[in-house]
């Protein structure tokens, strides 16, 4: 089933808190500026949905996504790290194997803070090109610009030449 706006929705997996907001918010613009869609959990405050169901739904209708995989700190009181964007790329991962044609177009940026980090708690996505923004929200732009002008195959001039970088 064709979804509207599906090779234009980008799908953002990473963490939402006050310590991310800055590299959220980049990635946001860099998308919007491309000219697509940014689409994340946040978009639909429904209580009465299942997270996981409203995740799974809003995977399937992207074509794009970008999974930021540097919340790996351990949690003070637990003791325990969280593994929601792990989870989030495995189910964009599976999309793309075992979906239909739709979901076989399906194509994904990793980021994380430091460039080879993750081998050492996510050695199973050895081979991906992993993007390191360094916690730096200019940096974040860059690399999400750079991928959607790459994955898409666009030649619209908006999508490097309208570039605004907005010094922080």
């Amino acid at each position: 089933m064709a979804v509207k706006d599906y090779n234009d929705n980008v799908f953002i997996n990473c963490p939402f808190d006050e310590e991310f907001k800055e590299i959220f918010y980049a990635k946001v613009f860099a998308i919007f500026d491309c000219g697509f869609i940014a689409r994340c959990s946040l978009e639909d405050d429904d209580g009465g949905e299942v997270r996981i169901e409203k995740i799974s739904k809003i995977i399937s209708q992207c074509r794009y996504g970008i999974h930021d995989i540097s919340r790996t700190e351990l949690c003070i009181k637990t003791n325990l790290p969280r593994f929601n964007m792990p989870l989030e790329l495995g189910m964009f991962l599976g999309a793309k194997k075992y979906g239909d044609q739709h979901q076989k177009k399906k194509n994904f940026l990793i980021t994380d803070t430091e460039q080879y980090r993750y081998q050492v708690f996510i050695s199973d996505i050895a081979g991906q090109d992993i993007r390191a923004h360094e916690n730096n929200p200019s940096n974040a732009i860059k690399i999400v610009r750079d991928w959607l002008n790459s994955a898409s195959k666009r030649k619209k001039k908006t999508l490097k030449d309208r570039h605004r970088l907005i010094e922080y």
